[in-house]
């Protein structure tokens, strides 16, 4: 039995200096209710369907009314879904026995789950151009593993430097770019073979982790801790930075309206950066979310943005004899946010 659900909408304006930059966004909030945490989400274009990851489970939900449609369950620990479009299937990165659930898009039904012995499962994408499904894992060390979108074979691993690689990237032609989280990195992958070819240090970023790529300009997006960068994807050179909240773990790309949302947790919003050209980029709102919300999906098709976002009551008193610090016992989950944004 799915919950009711419950909706807010209010209206989201940053007014930055230069007369006409600003733009208005409208947001719309659903409680989405289910138990367990979050971490990546994405929607499939053009349908309205928004795959959330809820740590053992995925609810499946509809973007337009916030109806939750179906559950994939038996996803232990799971971080994200990949979408093969084309392929027809969906797989997810279940960190929790080191496995990737492979489901039919059209029926949900699990197909086959697939054995990832290198472990720490976590990010995942699909690269049109090999039509292989990419793994990120924070295994030691850390590594990106290819499945073959049309039978889940395992294809290829690539040793990435950094134990804690995230979101990857493709250009269509047969290169991957990989944020390195705790390196400061991006590693250049060439999906045949899988062979690392190449490490860009990207300062100023500290912790890159969501990415993208416009493949029209070759710019790189990485998502970093309150100063974002943009990479010049044909050498490496950091051409921008972008000013954004603290907290990120995803970031998302609207190819046709060349907007950059950067979902910030820790402050509690998403931060909407124009593109003005291949190295100029400008601010042009500040979308209010609620703590919690880190990661971020964007249709398309459909020009609309999504977050996740969890509320919880009071936390329950540390059990006796618990070792001081840490992260101590959390609260119950009394709302799960999930936050539609359009403009």
């Amino acid at each position: 039995m799915f919950p009711s659900i419950r909706a807010v909408s209010f209206v989201a304006l940053l007014a930055v200096p230069a007369i006409g930059q600003a733009q208005t966004f409208k947001v719309e909030k659903f409680n989405i209710g289910g138990e367990g945490g979050h971490d990546y989400i994405i929607a499939e274009p053009g349908t309205g369907r928004v795959f959330v990851s809820r740590g053992t489970h995925v609810m499946v939900v509809d973007g337009n009314s916030g109806k939750v449609l179906a559950d994939i369950p038996d996803t232990p620990r799971v971080h994200g879904t990949g979408l093969a479009i084309k392929e027809g299937f969906g797989f997810t990165t279940n960190g929790g026995d080191s496995s990737v659930t492979m489901f039919d898009l059209k029926t949900l039904a699990v197909v086959k789950k697939i054995a990832v012995k290198v472990g720490g499962l976590d990010g995942i994408m699909y690269d049109d151009a090999s039509k292989q499904i990419i793994l990120t894992n924070h295994s030691r060390p850390g590594t990106a593993v290819s499945l073959d979108a049309k039978t889940g074979d395992i294809t290829g691993t690539a040793e990435l430097e950094d134990n804690a690689p995230e979101g990857a990237a493709s250009d269509g032609k047969g290169k991957l770019y990989v944020n390195n989280e705790s390196k400061n990195t991006i590693q250049v992958i060439e999906t045949k073979g899988m062979k690392v070819i190449a490490s860009w240090p990207i300062e100023p970023c500290d912790g890159p982790t969501g990415i993208a790529l416009d493949r029209k300009t070759m710019r790189i997006f990485s998502g970093c801790g309150k100063k974002s960068v943009v990479v010049d994807a044909t050498n490496g050179k950091v051409v921008a930075t972008i000013e954004n909240g603290d907290g990120v773990d995803a970031l998302g790309w609207d190819g046709g309206e060349k907007l950059i949302y950067i979902p910030a947790g820790q402050s509690g919003n998403v931060t909407v950066v124009r593109q003005d050209g291949p190295d100029k980029y400008t601010v042009v709102a500040t979308v209010p979310t609620m703590r919690g919300a880190k990661t971020i999906t964007v249709d398309p098709v459909t020009h609309r943005a999504y977050a996740v976002a969890l509320e919880r009551g009071p936390a329950p008193a540390p059990a006796a004899g618990a070792p001081a610090g840490g992260r101590g016992p959390q609260g119950p989950i009394i709302g799960a946010w999930f936050f539609a944004i359009s403009h």
